[in-house]
């Protein structure tokens, strides 16, 4: 039942308090002020009493019918004769109204009888009689609004000026508090996805300000750091480079044996390989411009280069959504996978593509050992391997975390899913719409 969102929240309590503070405050004056308003009440109504009491014992009993004309058209009061079957509604059973009932009777006597309605007819009904010993008993009928509790309109409107502007407050404090920790929770995101987010802006509370220097201390870190493997990484492959072109050269001309010397060149080759999956690792795919990029196309190209190249890449063909891609890095992730299972997959794969309302997936499907879905998180971390499933000695544990990251550059995720007929179902999936992210 309670938000999720820090912000609505803290307004929510917030405004909980508010609305108890005010309603108990309420409540408070109501009861405080029904005591003082009860005993005005009765003091006027027995006050009346008594005036038009002594005006009748003045007046010749001739002269009292003209009289009880003059104070209904003048005064708005009406007095009419008690009889012994009126049908009477008693006052509410409020504190109020038990506290009116109590000063009429200690004020008029306790023969008085005080009602809302006397057969039906509404009012402020009081009974009195002109003498003590008088068995003549009339009925002095007020405003009905003359025993009504009501708080005045007033306060009631200050009141709830008064709400509304703490609940505004309450607002403005709750997003004070929240709005930099939602900045910080999209840069925390924006981090994750490799992304380098524009430094946290250092305002509001001390704690706020320290929290967000942190961060961009952390984030400025993480950059420096994955900017200075990038360039290692980038160096130490071309620097191999070299030696490696020379040791090729020196076996192929001074190595008589066949055997030796294909053997010399198979290795220098898989090194060359090894070296390749460092420099695709090192490069900054970011720079890549995003066009727009037939993806039907894409897959074909790449599933003709390699069957070109002697391998059995089966490709189902799909309608596809033109989409803004970066081609290059695209492919280099396609061929990553399709590499990958080849090698490990038994030698045969399936090459699908799907377009679904919000996102297309490309699935590179092979027959091989498959992944345990426990593992496969973990073997998208770069140079992670398994040895005994999908990796050899000669890998570098970089294929799948190469392809998770362009994935991210396109702002999809990659998906290792064990096949229902056994292998892999390697899914690349890629969001439709301006979702192209640039990472450091």
């Amino acid at each position: 039942m309670m938000p999720r969102s820090l912000l609505a929240r803290t307004f929510l309590l917030l405004a909980l308090l508010v609305l108890l503070t005010t309603t108990a405050w309420l409540s408070l004056f109501r009861y405080l002020e029904a005591e003082p308003r009860a005993r005005d009440t009765a003091r006027l109504a027995a006050s009346t009493v008594n005036l038009v009491r002594a005006s009748l014992l003045a007046a010749a009993t001739d002269k009292r019918p003209r009289l009880f004309e003059e104070l209904g058209s003048r005064e708005g009061i009406r007095l009419l004769p008690a009889e012994a079957d009126d049908r009477l509604t008693p006052l509410p059973d409020t504190r109020f109204h038990r506290l009116v009932l109590r000063e009429l009777t200690a004020s008029l006597g306790p023969h008085t009888r005080v009602a809302t309605r006397v057969n039906d007819e509404p009012g402020f009904w009081i009974s009195f009689r002109l003498d003590e010993d008088d068995e003549d008993e009339f009925w002095l009928v007020l405003p009905r609004e003359q025993a009504a509790h009501n708080v005045a309109g007033h306060l009631l409107s200050w009141g709830l000026l008064a709400v509304i502007l703490a609940l505004l407050v309450a607002w403005l404090i709750a997003s004070r508090i929240s709005h930099p920790l939602q900045a910080m929770a999209a840069a925390a995101a924006a981090v994750g996805r490799g992304q380098m987010p524009e430094p946290l802006a250092a305002s509001g509370a001390e704690e706020l300000r320290r929290l967000a220097g942190a961060f961009n201390a952390m984030a400025s870190s993480l950059e420096r750091h994955e900017k200075d493997r990038s360039e290692v990484l980038a160096g130490i492959s071309h620097d191999l480079r070299t030696p490696l072109t020379r040791l090729r050269l020196e076996a192929e001309m001074s190595i008589g044996d066949d055997n030796a010397r294909h053997g010399v060149i198979a290795d220098i080759e898989e090194m060359e390989a090894v070296i390749s999956q460092f420099m695709d690792y090192a490069r900054d795919e970011s720079g890549e411009t995003p066009i727009p990029t037939d993806l039907a196309a894409l897959l074909r190209d790449v599933a003709e280069r390699k069957r070109a190249a002697g391998y059995r890449v089966h490709l189902a063909p799909a309608d596809l959504p033109e989409l803004e891609l970066r081609p290059k890095a695209l492919v280099r992730a396609v061929t990553n996978l399709i590499d990958n299972a080849i090698k490990y997959g038994g030698g045969e794969v399936w090459l699908q593509a799907a377009a679904s309302t919000d996102a297309v997936s490309i699935d590179v499907i092979d027959h091989g050992p498959g992944i345990p879905p426990a593992e496969a998180e973990r073997l998208k971390r770069p140079f992670t391997r398994r040895e005994t499933a999908r990796s050899g000695p000669g890998g570098t544990g970089l294929g799948l975390a190469i392809v998770d990251r362009i994935a991210r550059l396109h702002g999809g995720h990659l998906d290792l899913l064990p096949h229902p007929d056994g292998g892999l179902i390697a899914r690349l999936i890629l969001p439709l719409g301006p979702r192209l992210y640039k990472l450091r």
